[in-house]
């Protein structure tokens, strides 16, 4: 039985969908449902028709999640219990010493919804080196359990001292307390040093975790008898009936879709990417590949969990631009969302938005039907950018291009964080945008970074729902083995690599995933240092020379110390079980020509031209301005470039050079 591929991703305006049935494409959009995110994909799943398809169990469903993203943002994750070593039970409310805001007099810092009431001590202890010092005894482990009934929590976080050498502690709470609570344990989460970034991961993962298995058991439930599959903020997918137990890998489960699309439809080694959607932007680089960092945040929290190198900013087609106490005009971080929407929706929103600010420019006609069916409001987009004009004595252009440029700094300014900050020459790049709304700000960004190419791949509006079909099931895994380098043996080495395979591939089993692949690497650092560098393993000689390779080129500087292993890492992940059709035999019927029309714009702008994308002859060249409509987004060829349809169906943009 043809099985057909359904990729859905949900984000805080719409949810996306890519149905991919034979080698036809379809794509939609509807607006998101918050409250019910799955209200809005079964709603989807409607529009398109797929009823018949959902009954016979012909859809292979692959979904990319905001549900833990939103917990974690909003602090609404289920009540948790903590349990540490004796003693310890502040290091969550302490966390590090280091200052966000330098010169602040009353500087503030993340915090945690955990009372003291909701934090346990266990009198037991293991030595730096996972030796036992105290033993956790029956009658103390029945009083703790005693202890945890009385405060009836829905989840428990389980984080003891060195677990990461010997967890035989924490698997005998886990034990007593399973299956009554939802139970995470720090050397299942993330068995790493560090004890205060290891009980954040520990206990966040069990908050979300009631959260989460509520959800994807009422939608695996409801998408009966279909496989179901989640993203995973590393670009790795992961079963549904898997994936509430690593909650906390899934706080970047949609923005890994785009990356993996990204990686695999677009013709370059070296991308820097952003996808601008209707709440927010996030942004990235891939250099060969999607480079993984264990050192991001959500909240200001910290979140060691490995995860694609994504920088997530509140700059979208729904941030609010207005005027604040001093008179300068702000946008952003806060969005309109998807209720009630930018004014333009004509959903009862009224204040102005980046995308009314386009609207007002004509750089998004009140011909284009946003989410394939809602129509834009051009006149409530006019009077809600107006307002702002007004207290600035500015003109509605003025106005909305002032919104375009603070929008457009706020992501070239993320841009230039992951890449000139990290070492890397943005002009070596190319910049590929998806999102519905990054193709409104695709030459303004890469003419702010001096990048001369761009590209817009094909289904650029709702590429993110495509990446998540083109995603392989697999597995970060991370182990603590603190050493000198030049002490190891690369037999040891492949020992403890050994052992996290062994540990992977029984979860991948479980899915149903054979033929696993592995890469393995270092986390390196110089001894007396704190932060790491992470490097491909082959060799420990190899090892040595590119960490200090990479030393030079993030610091600017190497030195003659010793080099310390602190992570060993495995990524596994099998050869994806959907195998999408060539892009060019999923592109519709060529036209002739392309169709040319004019928009009608205020006397002081300068003539547009529109031409939809579907009627671009392949390599024929298109000299800007021109604007380039398609289902899911448009695209804005600025004046000195040029745009044409390549092979693959990209959409290649050159600046011209005078």
């Amino acid at each position: 039985m043809e099985k057909n591929l359904l990729g859905i991703d949900t984000g805080g305006t719409f949810t996306d969908f890519v149905l991919i049935a034979g080698n036809k494409v379809i794509t939609h959009k509807v607006l998101s449902t918050p409250d019910a995110p799955e209200q809005a994909i079964f709603k989807g799943i409607h529009d398109l028709g797929l009823a018949a398809m959902l009954a016979s169990g012909r859809l292979i469903i692959v979904h990319g999640t905001t549900v833990a993203t939103n917990a974690a943002l909003q602090q609404k994750g289920a009540k948790t219990a903590y349990i540490t070593n004796q003693g310890l039970a502040d290091v969550l409310n302490i966390g590090r010493q280091t200052r966000s805001e330098l010169y602040h007099l009353k500087p503030s810092k993340p915090t945690i919804p955990l009372p003291d009431a909701l934090t346990f001590e266990v009198a037991t202890r293991r030595s730096a080196q996972g030796e036992l010092l105290a033993e956790l005894d029956e009658p103390s482990l029945d009083y703790l359990v005693d202890q945890i009934n009385q405060a009836k929590p829905e989840a428990v976080a389980i984080n003891l001292l060195f677990s990461f050498l010997n967890d035989s502690e924490e698997k005998r709470i886990q034990d007593k307390l399973s299956p009554t609570y939802f139970v995470s344990r720090s050397s299942f989460v993330l068995p790493e040093y560090r004890e205060y970034e290891r009980g954040i991961a520990t206990w966040m993962n069990a908050s979300l975790g009631p959260l989460l298995s509520n959800y994807l058991n009422k939608l695996s439930d409801a998408l009966a008898p279909n496989a179901v599959t989640i993203m995973q903020s590393s670009g790795l997918t992961i079963a549904a009936d898997q994936a509430a137990k690593r909650g906390i890998n899934l706080l970047l489960s949609g923005p890994a879709g785009g990356l993996s699309a990204a990686r695999s439809q677009v013709q370059a080694t070296k991308l820097i990417t952003f996808d601008m959607g209707g709440t927010s932007t996030d942004v990235s680089l891939i250099d060969d590949d999607i480079k993984i960092t264990n050192q991001g945040h959500i909240a200001g929290l910290p979140i060691a969990i490995p995860m694609a190198d994504i920088h997530t900013i509140g700059a979208g087609g729904g941030s609010i631009a207005y005027v604040d106490q001093g008179g300068i005009l702000q946008v952003g971080p806060l969005s309109a969302g998807a209720s009630p929407g930018p004014a333009c929706y004509g959903l009862g929103g009224t204040k102005a938005t980046v995308t009314d600010a386009n609207v007002v420019l004509k750089r998004l006609p009140s011909s284009q039907l946003l989410a394939g069916s809602m129509a834009i409001d051009d006149s409530k987009a006019l009077t809600a950018i107006s307002l702002i004009g007004k207290q600035l004595n500015l003109s509605p252009k003025q106005t909305a291009e002032g919104i375009i440029a603070i929008a457009n700094e706020h992501m070239a300014q993320a841009l230039r964080l992951i890449s000139i900050q990290r070492g890397f020459d943005p002009r070596q790049f190319t910049l590929a945008c998806f999102g519905g709304a990054g193709g409104l700000h695709l030459c303004d960004l890469a003419e702010m970074l001096e990048i001369t190419t761009a590209i817009v791949p094909l289904n650029s509006g709702v590429l993110s729902a495509l990446g998540m079909l083109c995603a392989q099931p697999g597995r970060e895994l991370v182990k603590t083995k603190l050493s000198l380098l030049e002490t190891l043996q690369e037999k040891q080495i492949q020992q403890w690599l050994e052992d996290l395979f062994q540990q992977g591939s029984r979860e991948l089993l479980e899915e149903g995933v054979v033929n696993v692949s592995q890469q393995a690497s270092l986390d390196l650092r110089y001894q007396g240092q704190t932060h790491t560098l992470n490097v491909p393993f082959s060799t420990i000689s190899a090892c040595q020379s590119e960490f200090q390779l990479q030393h030079k080129a993030r610091y600017g500087h190497q030195l003659n110390q010793p080099i310390e292993l602190l992570n060993i890492r495995l990524r596994l992940s099998s050869p994806s079980r959907i195998a999408l059709p060539d892009p060019q035999k999923l592109n519709r019927d060529r036209l002739p020509g392309a169709e040319i029309t004019s928009l009608e714009l205020p006397a002081d702008s300068d003539d547009l031209q529109t031409v939809q994308r579907k009627d671009l002859i392949q390599d024929d060249t298109l000299h800007g301005p021109v604007l380039i409509t398609e289902d899911h987004t448009l695209t804005r060829v600025k004046e000195n470039w040029t745009a044409k349809q390549t092979a693959s169906g990209s959409l290649l943009l050159r600046r011209e050079i005078i």
